[in-house]
């Protein structure tokens, strides 16, 4: 129970309750810890992928929290478990979730335990200026690197190509990724063959590599890339046969721009969806630029729950295929990812009594635009803080320039 407050007149009334109030933020830090703990649960057995694009995504949804919070908490739950110290101050309550949130830009285990000390003795700001100073550090080395990155080739005297590569570490593993990813499809290949291709000389691993790396190149060239325009990204074709002694006809032929492409029929009524349909010779726009116009001014993005994706389709609530009509209140702006979902049934939408958008899950439960904040009271802090929230700087000015001397493993090569 809130013991009563005391008289004004009283000094330690004022120091009590000055200590009540970092006794709670104590609280408030570890409870935070609890959350961050939860959230890389829910990541991690992907508890948000049932229409949302992404962990951060349903949290700012489901808590009504900025976006930008909203990733900033999922990217500090993701790296909490590599920083176990780190991870243990916060809940204990002894370092702010505002310090974390700033450290784990830039600890490794191998730095942690130094960076731990700065949060333990300086403020807020003062860790806030010490990390961007040390990625200024290391966006210079990145620089150094991007700066010294090449490719040359040159054909040798018997006709061969060589090539001589200088990576970025990123570049690097991207290329040494696509490199694995196409010899193991190679390889794939070559245990399938026939029995006489079997009888065929092994290739080494580097030669694989050397198929690989051209497969890579093979398949770059002849990848489709999507130039179009969000609201004529694909051109259908549906060709219906008849035969020629019953008269029946055959399943229809769904054809993309680059060639015949199998496809069920709900992925063709979602591709048609926000197309161009060729009828009888005759090129009939399913949603002219006007109408477009007015839907895009209207709904603006997604209109999927907590959504914002701007590159979107023109999804007919009511297909036009089963009569509905391509008019503005049969129309709402869907990005690919939940126009996908809604055409495969993993998503339903109809419209409400008000004229508004409904969604609903495959068991019919509505997926509310905005989730009420329901507080039991169950969610308080434990009562078993370790210690209130500390902060030991003594007032001395903050060197960072000394800081990133003597923490930065680059600038003191003892710390490598």
């Amino acid at each position: 129970m809130t013991p009563p407050l005391l008289s004004a007149s009283d000094p330690s009334s004022v120091e009590r309750l000055g200590e009540r109030i970092a006794d709670i933020a104590a609280g408030i830090h570890a409870a935070t810890y609890q959350l961050l703990v939860l959230l890389y649960e829910f990541d991690e057995r992907k508890g948000w992928n049932n229409g949302f694009l992404s962990c951060a995504h349903w949290l700012s949804w489901r808590t009504s929290i900025n976006p930008g919070a909203a990733r900033e908490k999922v990217r500090v739950a993701r790296a909490l478990p590599q920083l176990p110290l780190l991870s243990g101050a916060l809940q204990r309550g002894e370092i702010s979730y505002a310090k974390v949130r700033a450290l784990t830009r830039i600890a490794t285990p191998a730095t942690e335990e130094r960076l731990l000390t700065v949060a333990y003795h300086g403020t807020a700001a003062q860790v806030e200026r010490l990390v961007r100073a040390w990625r200024r550090c290391d966006r210079l080395e990145d620089e150094r690197k991007q700066l010294h990155r090449s490719v040359t080739s040159y054909v040798d005297e018997d006709g061969m190509v060589i090539l001589r590569a200088r990576l970025t570490p990123e570049q690097g593993a991207v290329v040494q990724k696509a490199l694995e990813a196409a010899s193991d499809h190679l390889y794939r290949e070559s245990r399938q063959a026939s029995p006489a291709d079997n009888l065929l000389e092994e290739v080494s691993a580097a030669q694989r590599r050397a198929d690989a790396l051209a497969l890579i190149a093979e398949s770059a060239l002849n990848a489709d890339l999507d130039s179009g325009s969000a609201g004529d990204r694909y051109q259908i074709v549906l060709r219906v046969e008849a035969d020629a002694t019953d008269g029946l006809a055959h399943p229809p032929v769904v054809e993309l721009a680059d060639g015949p492409v199998s496809v069920s029929a709900e992925t063709a009524r979602r591709l048609s969806c926000d197309a161009s349909v060729l009828e009888a010779g005759r090129r009939m726009r399913t949603i002219p630029a006007r109408l477009r116009r007015s839907l895009t001014t209207r709904d603006g993005h997604c209109t999927f729950p907590g959504c914002e994706a701007r590159r979107c389709d023109a999804h007919h609530v009511v297909h036009w295929a089963d009569g509905g009509p391509t008019v503005l209140d049969n129309l709402v702006l869907l990005c690919r990812r939940h126009h996908t979902l809604v055409h495969d049934g993993d998503i339903g939408i109809e419209w409400s009594e008000s004229g508004e958008t409904i969604f609903r899950r495959p068991g019919g439960r509505k997926i509310e635009r905005v989730p009420p904040l329901a507080w039991s009271g169950v969610c308080a802090a434990p009562e078993s803080v370790g210690g209130r929230s500390l902060r030991r700087w003594d007032g001395t000015p903050f060197n960072v320039g000394y800081a990133i001397d003597v923490l930065h493993p680059r600038a003191n090569p003892a710390h490598g």
